[in-house]
């Protein structure tokens, strides 16, 4: 069981920090719940996130709505979970960074910030181009174009 000790906040960001975070989880059940925490951490701390989130949402209800095949809607959830993932390693790295550097610039520390920034921008930008190449031609067909 996670136990967050609300008592005891870092200094440096003030959020709660877990007892015993250092410990291998001692089963399966609670590797899903430190893996549920950390997206529920995403989920209410980084706008990006959320907005990746809903962006896939709308893609995956459009690409039904398409009646895409299997295998596009496989291309597309890959995408999808392609940028979700670098979003969530860019919110590790960014909490690595933080507490190794605290509040004091570090030109190394900018640079690990800036390309894990970059890794979930070209993902993104990847995503959007796939997601048009899939969806824009059976739009145009559906709109009657």
């Amino acid at each position: 069981m996670t136990q967050l000790v609300t008592s005891e906040l870092e200094p440096s960001d003030q959020l709660p920090r877990r007892l015993r975070a250092w410990q291998v989880a001692r089963d399966l059940p609670a590797s899903f719940r430190y893996a549920a925490q950390g997206l529920g951490y995403a989920f209410a701390s980084q706008r990006n996130f959320r907005i990746h989130l809903a962006t896939g949402l709308v893609v995956f209800g459009l690409a039904l709505w398409l009646q895409l095949s299997v295998d596009r809607l496989a291309v597309l959830v890959l995408t999808v979970a392609a940028v979700l993932v670098l979003e969530l390693l860019n919110t590790a790295t960014e909490a690595v960074v933080d507490l190794a550097v605290g509040r004091r610039f570090h030109p190394l520390a900018r640079i690990a910030k800036d390309c894990a920034a970059a890794a979930v921008l070209v993902a993104a930008l990847s995503s959007l181009m796939i997601a048009l190449l899939l969806l824009v031609p059976p739009l145009l067909l559906r709109l009657g174009h």
